[in-house]
């Protein structure tokens, strides 16, 4: 689960043999953890529910799904971060491009997440073992990203605001942070395109949420990459599955025209220096920013889009104690248990107003998530254990 002494290695100075050596090596990234089963069983079971009754995803811009450029070479998704909000809308992105390529492998994305993101228990929903990892996520290393680059099996998504956009804060919800260079020398090198998406509404995953320096400082070494600090915070010491809440924020995803670094260069990659990347990533950023606030005038004015998902609720009432965030956590649990004693093969999850009666009996862990202060108390332990 944490980083090899391997992926830890800066490749930036190195030739390019020495490179290539190190991506043979780290190869294993590919297929150490995922499992396209686990993703479609996933989606099917959990993603398509919340999505149908809860965050209504928009894909806008995505009538023609881009093909590669290069076909040697993965795209690269690129989008701005929902500041303060556990990563929801990169799940729903991810299931619903899925989607929208009839399940087409190759041209689905593995995310570049954060490390921190699944080194630690906490930051797994519900505290499932491996699962950002297991569902295609990727540590964001640079020998990780030049490993990726090697990748024929799908494209790849990369937040370039990195942990600073997560923890922005709902004040600099469309703000975009500071871009990493990674993605802008990638597509250089590889002469592949950067696909810009534009996210909105999923800064109301969890709204007026603010962030403080102090505090970031004292979660990072619980291995948090943020706290935000704001009303729902509040909810958690209470009900310990409130800290994977979700607001019904309508997301939708805005795609804008496709980018070409490559283009943007007038001398051989070797020849770049790091003030080439940064004046290129900056150039990209601007444009991001200006189709982020066109996206945000058209899209954004109705966050929730309250009246449709009363509409959805009363027709759905059957389903309410799993399409509120409370049920979510039996959801997750009971579906890792059919998927585990099913031997790895998608499932399918039959769902009835009393089945989270029988989710409980099934998952009896699942209690801790909804006692008052003390379950946090076995779900802290089992997060500090270990893994061996």
């Amino acid at each position: 689960m944490f980083l090899t002494p391997l992926q830890k290695i800066d490749t930036r100075n190195l030739s390019e043999d020495e490179l290539m050596k190190l991506v043979d090596k780290n190869k294993n990234i590919y297929t150490d953890f995922f499992d396209f089963d686990y993703l479609k069983s996933l989606i099917d079971n959990i993603c398509i529910f919340f999505d149908k009754f809860y965050f209504r995803s928009r894909f806008i811009g995505f009538e023609s799904i881009p093909e590669r450029n290069n076909p040697d070479r993965p795209l690269i998704y690129a989008s701005n971060h929902s500041g303060m909000a556990f990563p929801w809308d990169a799940m729903m992105f991810g299931a619903g491009l899925l989607q929208l390529n009839n399940l087409d492998q190759k041209k689905s994305i593995r995310g570049l997440t954060a490390p921190m993101l699944s080194q630690t228990k906490l930051m797994h929903p519900y505290l499932i073992d491996d699962l950002w990892k297991r569902a295609g996520g990727v540590d964001a290393t640079s020998l990780n990203f030049e490993t990726m680059m090697q990748y024929q099996d799908s494209n790849l998504l990369i937040y370039p605001e990195g942990v600073p956009g997560i923890g922005k804060g709902f004040d600099k919800k469309y703000q975009l942070q500071r871009f990493s260079t990674s993605f802008i020398r990638m597509s250089i090198k590889y002469k592949t395109d950067v696909i810009p998406v534009s996210t909105v509404n999923a800064e109301y995953i969890n709204p007026y949420s603010y962030n403080s320096t102090t505090v970031t400082r004292l979660v990072n070494k619980i291995g948090m990459p943020f706290l935000p600090l704001g009303l729902s915070l509040l909810l958690v010491p209470l009900q310990p599955w409130a800290f994977y809440m979700a607001f019904p924020a309508n997301l939708t995803y805005v795609r804008g025209k496709t980018i070409k670094p490559y283009e943007m260069v007038d001398k051989p990659f070797d020849e770049l220096c790091r003030d080439d990347f940064v004046l290129i990533a900056e150039k990209v950023k601007e444009q991001m920013q200006e189709d982020l606030n066109k996206a945000v005038e058209k899209y954004g004015k109705h966050p929730y889009k309250t009246s449709g998902l009363i509409k959805i609720f009363i027709k759905n009432l059957s389903k309410i104690p799993y399409i509120l965030p409370s049920g979510w956590a039996l959801m997750f649990l009971e579906h890792e248990r059919l998927f585990t004693n099913g031997n790895g093969k998608p499932v399918k999850m039959k769902i009835t107003f009393f089945s989270w009666i029988i989710w409980l009996f099934r998952n009896p862990q699942s209690l801790f998530f909804y006692i008052p202060f003390l379950g946090w108390i076995p779900l802290i332990i089992q997060i500090a254990r270990k893994k061996n």
